[in-house]
């Protein structure tokens, strides 16, 4: 089976997409960032470099030093995907993220969106 090209893109390349998509409607970078560093366990210093070496999705979830177990509470439809219905893990996660973001930008409230 042929993996997604997704798995192999740079999180670099679509990083300032979704702070664009936040920006658009009034939300920071830096809450973008907070949900990545809830979802993966990086620090700050370790999102950034991530983001300076280009890792890729596949990488950049493996290497995750501690995925948050309360991803699992992210429910809902991205790109006509629910992605609590995706087998995967990788494409899971990744899904998570674009679900995660698609919150921030709607104006939900970071409490909600980091299932807190």
């Amino acid at each position: 089976m042929t993996k997604h090209r997704i798995y192999t893109m740079s999180v670099t390349k679509v990083y300032p997409h979704y702070v664009t998509k936040a920006e658009k409607k009034g939300r920071t970078k830096t809450e973008v960032d907070e949900i990545i560093r809830w979802l993966t366990g990086y620090s700050q210093e370790e999102l950034g470099a991530q983001l300076e070496k280009q890792t890729n999705f596949e990488s950049f979830f493996a290497e995750a030093p501690q995925l948050n177990p309360a991803r699992v509470l992210i429910k809902g439809v991205v790109c006509g995907v629910r992605v609590e219905d995706v087998e995967e893990p990788t494409m899971q996660n990744i899904r998570y993220l674009d679900k995660l973001i698609d919150e921030l930008a709607k104006g939900k409230a970071m409490e909600k969106i980091l299932r807190k």
